[in-house]
């Protein structure tokens, strides 16, 4: 039966998600370790998203097939009792079919910035940081510019093929009551290695009046790798969401708290 799952790690002890070398800590690699040990047999497990050294989650979604005889729940609970503490399933169910990363939709990154007269050493793993304002108004006027369909190749490059074209469905920056406060969410189809850690280093030289919009637009109408500047840390990224035609995670969150 297939499994799917939604899941939340924290990305600072681990290689990024895909799984690597034997000895190398990566989240695919402990949760098929964990899968094994509990079935008795080895499990390839997918995911929506291959997040980088470093990256969190908190709406990363796999997928994987087990002989389980028990229901879902439990094998949830038996997963989360064997997961190390920074990883954990959240939800789960039986999705005969269902593939994480070509059944998506959509997926949604946060990229949160603290902005303070003094680091926070609580927000070292957590959020890029600064002790001086940005210029948020022009951040967010460059943003704008990343609506819609458009070539992203100056901002990274495709997993798979040579096709850099993505739809973004949002490209915002807001002020939120949270602890970091500045947060930069884009949605989109799909994205290029490395693509949002690009976009939002790009953003931050605008805010920082190192570029100005006009700068960031010719570079990003370009399509030229070489002139997107440095990438953002990897530690202020988050995939939040990913979703799919039935709803998944609300729908099944719904069913499994009714």
């Amino acid at each position: 039966m297939r499994y799917r799952a939604l899941l939340a790690y924290d990305g600072s002890a681990y290689q990024g998600y895909q799984r690597q070398r034997d000895g190398v800590p990566t989240i695919q690699g402990e949760l098929e370790k964990s899968l094994a040990a509990i079935l008795g047999t080895p499990t390839t497990v997918w995911g929506a998203g291959r997040t980088d050294t470093g990256v969190h989650a908190v709406g990363q979604v796999i997928a994987f097939d087990a002989d389980w005889r028990h229901d879902p729940q439990t094998l949830l609970k038996a997963l989360n009792a064997r997961l190390p503490d920074d990883i954990a399933l959240q939800v789960i169910g039986q999705a005969p079919d269902f593939h994480p990363r070509f059944d998506a939709q959509s997926r949604r990154y946060h990229y949160r910035i603290h902005i303070g007269d003094a680091p926070n050493p609580l927000l070292i793993k957590r959020a890029w940081q600064f002790q001086r304002d940005l210029d948020v108004e022009a951040m967010q006027r460059a943003a704008s510019l990343l609506l819609g369909e458009h070539d992203f190749a100056t901002f990274g490059q495709p997993p798979i093929g040579n096709n850099t074209v993505r739809n973004v469905f949002v490209s915002e920056w807001a002020q939120q009551q949270t602890c970091t406060g500045l947060v930069y969410t884009i949605e989109a189809t799909a994205f290029l290695k490395h693509m949002v850690r690009r976009i939002v280093g790009m953003l931050v030289d605008v805010g920082l009046a190192l570029r100005t919009v006009a700068d960031f637009e010719a570079a990003f109408k370009s399509a030229d790798l070489a002139r997107a500047g440095r990438l953002a840390p990897p530690y202020g990224l988050y995939l939040d969401a990913v979703r799919y035609a039935d709803g998944f995670p609300n729908a099944e969150s719904s069913r499994q708290t009714d």
